[in-house]
């Protein structure tokens, strides 16, 4: 089955160039009206006003489609809920958000300024917050929302010199995970896709030839999977250079031991048996774990 967006309005952030752009085009070509988001920034969030996004609705209209660009940044919430009202207005709904803004400044911990930490969480972390709280109501209004966040190897697994969007990045799962559970009931769907692309984000972080692998087309089919309306919800795939994957918060058997042995000693002397992988699972909710460490059941 062709997966379509025939009268689905979408809206896709950082969408001026690289994955945004290839997601925006993607859903426009399956017949979405797309809003295009992009302030224009450089890689490290500076700077502004780039006509990338009209660039990229042009493109849309021009194959035949319908578009509109926005060159709010998500890190100012007043100018993204006036870009949904706008959107509103025009197209009467919105379907689908795609949370692919963000920036970089890497650096080790030790050397990066609190300043640069807190702008990487600003515009990934907060920025997909206030993106997603401005669509929010409306998407349970209406009994139809998907909504796609955007992690990274970074945020599920570290990378040297990436604190920072590291910590932005799992922030992000961990925000999916309990919007997935509270938009449920309202048929508001929220996935998370952690792109492996060349763009420019990654230009100077991998070699050239394995940058030519990793186009953003290889990644986009999970985006656009995510946010069709037979997607799953509160799942985690990982994308890019023909590989498909799903990531999971896991947790092992462990052990379950009395009160006289809640000791230190008990853990290291049983560490290897604890974090043992053997039938480890994967609990539904926070609260699930937690039933599973009270009641033993390991």
């Amino acid at each position: 089955m062709t997966i379509r967006f025939d009268n689905r309005v979408a809206i896709v952030t950082g969408a001026g160039g690289g994955l945004g752009r290839q997601y925006a085009l993607d859903l426009a070509a399956r017949g979405a009206k797309v809003v295009v988001n992009d302030l224009g920034g450089a890689r490290d969030g500076s700077g502004g006003g780039s006509p990338a996004a009209q660039a990229v609705v042009d493109e849309i209209l021009a194959a035949g489609g319908e578009a509109m660009a926005n060159g709010a940044s998500v890190t100012d919430a007043d100018a993204i809920f006036a870009m949904v009202e706008e959107v509103k207005a025009r197209w009467g709904r919105i379907d689908i958000l795609i949370n692919n803004a963000g920036i970089l400044r890497d650096r080790t911990f030790s050397k990066m300024t609190l300043e640069d930490f807190k702008l990487v969480l600003d515009v990934h972390l907060m920025g997909s917050v206030n993106c997603t709280k401005a669509v929010w109501e409306l998407m349970r209004e209406q009994a139809y929302g998907r909504i796609l966040m955007t992690t990274s190897s970074t945020g599920l697994y570290g990378n040297f010199g990436q604190a920072n969007y590291g910590a932005a990045k799992l922030a992000l799962v961990g925000l999916m995970k309990t919007l997935a559970l509270e938009g449920a009931k309202y048929n508001v769907r929220v996935n998370t896709v952690a792109p492996l692309a060349a763009t420019r984000m990654t230009e100077d972080l991998m070699p050239p030839e394995l940058l030519a692998k990793m186009g953003p087309e290889t990644v986009s089919p999970a985006a656009v999977y995510l946010v069709s309306e037979d997607a799953p919800t509160s799942v985690i795939l990982n994308a890019g250079a023909g590989g498909f994957e799903a990531a999971h918060v896991t947790i092992t058997k462990g052990i379950h031991v009395g009160a006289d042995e809640m000791t230190p000693e008990t853990v290291a002397a049983r560490i290897a048996e604890i974090r043992d992988r053997t039938g480890e699972v994967v609990p539904d909710t926070g609260a699930g774990q937690g039933a599973m460490a009270l009641g033993g059941q390991r």
